[in-house]
């Protein structure tokens, strides 16, 4: 969770951020009609109230700072914007939104975290649907390597593992330290999340650079769920399945043409 500051030069801007935070759209309002408070204004940190507004899902708030005209996509120190807020906390509506009125998916944070990154390590997966939908790239990483798919699996979001997997996302995709997406949700005891992903091509059998390898890890757990779904898996299995997924896709190009 971000650390929100509320440090201002003065009460006005002081209350119009604690108006964004609270909800209370009468009191943004009026202060913004006041003429007396930047719709921009900054705290110490670079937050702005419309970043504050989309972190706690005040729709309404986020609306007339927007309508205001206030910059969608400005970045806190951190790098985080109004947008990456949103979907870090799953507020779809507010997301939607801010797409509207032209939030982008590119910008990145200090660790190289994006709003589509973000959805996904929450697992917040109608938020993810609608950042794929305007443009988010499925093949962003943190800047250690971590991508979409790798933080689904660690938080053991099923639904979202299986909407990045049918939009293209990289089962074996690793961080930089070799660690693969199988390798984290077997350490996370994620069993149902192994199945799938081992389904859909995992490598059962890859080692990350410490040389341990995603059964090794759950055996070590003590994670016996998680190691009968490896040791149950067929090879074979996994391609004949990749390949009944290509020649449905083919099929289906061969109708749209």
């Amino acid at each position: 969770m971000c650390r929100m500051s509320f440090k201002k030069e003065t009460p006005l801007a002081n209350a119009a951020f604690w108006a964004a935070r609270k909800g209370n759209l009468a009191l943004l309002q009026l202060l913004l009609n006041s003429g007396r408070v930047d719709v921009d204004c900054k705290d110490s940190l670079g937050t702005t109230a419309l970043m504050v507004a989309s972190y706690y899902g005040h729709i309404d708030c986020v609306r007339e700072l927007v309508l205001q005209g206030a910059d969608i996509n400005l970045q806190r120190e951190s790098g985080a914007t109004s947008l990456f807020f949103a979907a870090q906390q799953g507020h779809n509506d507010v997301v939607k939104f801010l797409f509207s009125f032209g939030a982008s998916t590119e910008f990145k944070n200090k660790d190289g975290g994006t709003a589509l990154l973000a959805a996904c390590q929450y697992g917040h997966a109608k938020v993810v649907e609608t950042l794929l939908k305007h443009g988010a790239n499925i093949h962003d990483q943190l800047y250690d390597g971590a991508s979409a798919i790798f933080l689904a699996a660690q938080g053991g979001y099923l639904d979202v593992i299986r909407l990045l997997l049918s939009s293209g996302a990289k089962v074996n995709q690793p961080r930089q330290d070799g660690t693969a997406p199988l390798w984290i949700a077997s350490q996370m005891g994620h069993s149902e999340v192994v199945r799938v992903m081992l389904l859909r091509g995992a490598e059962r059998d890859a080692a990350r650079d410490d040389g341990t390898t995603a059964l090794l890890k759950a055996a070590i757990k003590g994670y016996n769920n998680v190691i009968e779904e490896l040791l149950k898996f067929s090879p074979t299995l996994g391609l004949l399945k990749k390949l009944a997924d290509e020649l449905v896709q083919n099929q289906r190009i061969m109708q749209d043409a």
